[in-house]
């Protein structure tokens, strides 16, 4: 038998998902594999009818202090990393009746679980596995000699292996379970930790881990040249990662990013008082509407940029219906997300056989606290999601001119676009729906003139006589440095401006849109977005 093969005498199976498990054990009986497993995993495998070892009579004590001690043994761990070509490891198996574990079988506690169903402090902590990770990296640790299972999806995979291979598993596969199980100890260790580090309120903790669940592996990441995989994080948040894609071709890594900006930026719009629909292109919104009906919302969100939303992901905060579907699917759009689709809408949809749909079952709380992660060079940044709303912000008037009901409505809009406009950001809004934006600049100013000519050119794709901006309002996500960027909004025919305030010059600023005759309120928020 070639060294790199490995035969399975005996294998331990202690799972708390038992999917799969019964059909994996009786494979593993059929090829002459005793078994031993531990509490409710013995249980189920005997009332299978399978013969099974209870792991107190491998160790000669019984489970103790409620399950919390059943594998922390020596008769286990010494099974698990004893070397066996190793003379000194085997005379110790020997002498102190220790038998090998060649096959390890475990998943861990549902930890992530529990915190995700918001259960109590206690409850969270009795749901940390010991004895499961520990069991795990024995057996990872020494691959060259024993296979380590941490996820059912890989039964099919071993039970492959032994069948190709008269009962031994290869040291290629060894080696990529333990890749996978080191993996999974980490992220079961990082939710832990971050968990620990919220309930502590330490938003600074000394050492921050990170851990994920693939997804997919992509194509190729922002660019063909860089490799690209997509992984969830522990949490329920609705979104790209939870949605069902109910049709079309593989969500490319670009593709996932504006989705994301687009449903993020459409949640924030309550489907109980208005229809509403973000298009986003490069993950910018190029077109930000409400509607008494989602096609309504739809039609003035593409009025904004029509150019722009040609290819780009649209997002909606209601039912997706026939309606709107029928005028989404006329120009070419690579995503829509929603959450959730009527009969009619899916099918019109499916006409279009490359148009990706995502449904996602519920929109995310845009309250909600999170973590926003970005990597340098060296490290990487980590901080809280930006989660403040504008209607919770008190607004200050600062002004001569107070502004009017429907003007106050559209700044309250502007700034909940702007949130979601890469910075420099300058959103101009007219009666529900963006009308021009500027993004990304490295000047407000430059902001504030692309937002007007982005205007002026819808007008003229709608066949108007005057831009889009005359009589209407504009947000800007940080503070006017000088009164250039505020001027520049008058002169596009802006009636109202909506801003965080703060600067060193913000008298002159005021000053300037009294001069100018504009209402003007701060917010004391400022939404960059880099």
């Amino acid at each position: 038998m070639p060294t790199e093969l490995r035969r399975v005498e005996r294998a331990l199976l202690s799972v708390s998902d038992k999917t799969g498990l019964i059909d994996f054990a009786r494979a593993l009986n059929r090829l002459g594999i005793a078994l031993v497993s531990t509490g409710g995993t013995a249980k189920a495998i005997a009332e299978a009818g399978l013969p099974v070892t209870d792991i107190s009579d491998l160790t000669g004590f019984p489970e103790m202090m409620d399950g919390r001690v059943k594998t922390l043994h020596p008769k286990v761990h010494g099974g698990l990393l004893a070397i066996r070509s190793h003379p000194e490891h085997q005379a110790s198996m020997i002498g102190h009746g220790i038998a090998p574990i060649d096959l390890l079988v475990v998943n861990l506690y549902p930890f992530e679980a529990t915190v995700a169903a918001g259960k109590p402090y206690d409850d969270c902590i009795e749901n940390i596995d010991i004895g499961g990770p520990a069991m795990i990296r024995a057996a990872a640790k020494n691959h060259n000699d024993v296979a380590v299972v941490v996820d059912a999806a890989d039964y099919s995979a071993v039970l492959s292996d032994l069948q190709s291979h008269k009962g031994a598993t290869t040291l290629t596969l060894r080696r990529k379970l333990a890749q996978k199980a080191y993996a999974r100890t980490a992220a079961y260790d990082a939710a832990i930790s971050n968990w620990f580090a919220g309930e502590l309120g330490d938003t600074a903790p000394a050492y921050r881990a990170l851990g994920g669940s693939l997804a997919e592996a992509m194509r190729y990441g922002e660019n063909p040249h860089q490799w690209a995989a997509f992984y969830r994080t522990p949490g329920e948040r609705p979104g790209v990662s939870t949605a069902r894609q109910v049709q079309g071709k593989q969500l490319s890594y670009n593709n996932i990013n504006d989705t994301d900006a687009a449903f993020e930026c459409v949640a924030e719009f309550d489907p109980a008082a208005s229809a509403a629909c973000v298009i986003v292109k490069h993950a910018n919104p190029c077109g930000v509407a409400t509607g008494a009906s989602l096609a309504e919302a739809y039609e003035k969100a593409l009025a904004c940029d029509p150019t722009s939303a040609f290819g780009g992901i649209v997002a909606v905060n209601r039912k997706l219906d026939a309606a709107a579907a029928r005028k989404i699917v006329e120009i070419f759009t690579e995503v829509i997300i929603a959450p959730d689709a009527d009969e009619e809408a899916i099918a019109l949809i499916a006409a279009k056989k490359n148009l990706r749909l995502l449904l996602t079952g519920g929109l995310p709380d845009v309250r909600a606290a999170g973590l926003s992660l970005r990597t340098v060079s060296g490290g990487f940044l980590a901080q809280a999601r930006d989660n403040a709303v504008v209607d919770d912000m008190e607004l200050k008037v600062v002004t001569k001119r107070q502004p009017s009901e429907a003007e106050l409505a559209d700044l309250r809009f502007a700034f909940r676009v702007a949130k979601h406009v890469k910075s420099n950001a300058i959103v101009y809004v007219k009666g529900g729906a963006t009308v021009g934006i500027g993004a990304g600049q490295m000047s407000r100013v430059d902001s504030s003139r692309i937002a007007a000519w982005k205007a002026s050119e819808a007008a003229k794709a709608a066949g108007l006589p005057e831009t889009l901006a005359k009589g209407s309002v504009v947000a800007s996500d940080a503070f006017f440095p000088f009164a250039d960027g505020l001027l520049a909004a008058a002169e596009a025919g802006a009636t109202a401006v909506i801003q965080p305030g703060g600067s060193m010059r913000d008298d002159l600023v005021i000053q300037a849109a009294d001069e100018a005759g504009l209402a003007m309120v701060f917010t004391g928020h400022r939404h960059f977005r880099h």
